[in-house]
């Protein structure tokens, strides 16, 4: 198996013109470890899953890669699975931003325009940036794969039936779409209302097969931005927190849709970094980085926590809370983070819909 390996300077590989004229296309290098040849079989199986099921990409369409050096060998499958496809596509190698809703550098978001379908397998996510909204805008459809690793990309969230929980998904859409009333418990402490702003989005199913679309992989979630202003209680995360599993609950005061007050283990670390992100903004968007940004649960009957959020809040039976960039929703919190929570056995009342008691799912 082989990847493209990064350098200072952002690498385009690819746009091959005929399938024999590839080689001569891709800067390569080998890897240092092997991959075992079941390895090798998932990881092909998953990249042909992502082009062919989830994706649906036609023979003529223009397709991009984005990845970085944690997530190149993925990278390259897709590339390679792409290329089965279509001649058209394109391998970049980007460096490793610095976390998510951090932006691309300025080629790769003007590639991303381009394009009719963009992969994007990298470290920290592009899903809630101006590149990838943009990109949208034009057409492009996009599945974001932040965080992706070889387990999760041949395991769990990535190995379900996709049209069968896409049905799933639009199925309860039918029953949630009246519903703005949102309460969440948990017996850890979780006590937390609020009403939804907009729509709940029912396009986070794995399948992306029409202009404009957006999806994260492994996919499997419904979500919705809550109304600004309406949140009122207390969250405690007690599942996963951005990159890890939780060990002691996280403790989270919400007023008027903002948090005010964070305590538990971690916490310094927690608003070190929200007060570093707030930094980066003028002083009048400096307390954006501080708000509820997303709220969702899991659909995905394959996914577990893992302690990587794009698994972890997709997992059957959770809950989850984003905090930080809520633009991508409709909101008005710009401020360039991202960062998510996951809650375990949550009961869930949206409307008069009954839909966790403890994490089991009553509809």
């Amino acid at each position: 198996m082989a990847v493209v390996r990064a350098t200072a300077r952002t690498e385009t590989t690819g746009m091959a013109q005929k399938k024999d004229d590839m080689d001569d296309d891709i800067f390569i290098a080998e890897i240092d470890d092997e991959i075992d040849a079941a390895s090798e079989e998932a990881l092909n199986r998953a990249a042909d899953t992502v082009c062919k099921e989830c994706m649906q990409i036609q023979r003529k369409e223009n397709i991009l890669i984005v990845t970085d050096p944690h997530t190149s060998v993925i990278g390259q499958a897709l590339y390679e699975a792409a290329a089965r496809i279509s001649d058209r596509v394109l391998l970049v190698m980007m460096p490793t931003t610095h976390r998510h809703g951090d932006e691309p550098p300025a080629p790769v978001a003007d590639l991303m325009r381009k394009q009719d379908v963009v992969l994007a397998p990298t470290r920290y996510s592009l899903t809630h940036t101006r590149a990838r909204m943009q990109a949208c805008r034009e057409g492009t459809r996009i599945a974001t794969m932040p965080g992706i690793t070889m387990q999760m990309f041949i395991e769990g969230g990535m190995t379900t039936d996709f049209n069968t929980m896409q049905s799933a998904i639009a199925q309860l859409g039918k029953s949630l779409k009246r519903q703005r009333k949102v309460e969440v418990k948990t017996d850890s402490g979780t006590n937390i209302s609020f009403e939804i702003g907009g729509r709940w989005e029912l396009g986070d199913n794995g399948i992306c097969n029409r202009p404009g679309q957006v999806t994260n992989l492994p996919a499997g979630k419904i979500l919705a931005m809550p109304k600004e202003g309406t949140m009122e209680g207390t969250i405690v995360i007690d599942g996963t927190w951005d990159a890890a599993v939780v060990k002691e609950p996280l403790t989270i005061k919400v007023e008027a849709g903002m948090i005010t007050k964070i305590t538990g283990e971690g916490s310094d670390d927690v608003k070190a970094m929200f007060v570093e992100a707030s930094r980066k903004l003028k002083p009048q968007q400096q307390s954006n980085v501080w708000t509820v940004a997303e709220f969702g649960f899991g659909m995905n009957p394959r996914a577990r926590l893992v302690g990587n959020v794009l698994e972890d809040e997709k997992v059957q039976g959770t809950c989850y809370f984003a905090f930080g960039d809520n633009t991508s929703l409709g909101g008005h919190a710009s401020c360039g983070i991202h960062v998510t929570g996951v809650l375990k056995q949550p009961t869930v009342k949206i409307g008069d819909v009954e839909l966790l008691d403890e994490g089991d799912i009553r509809i």
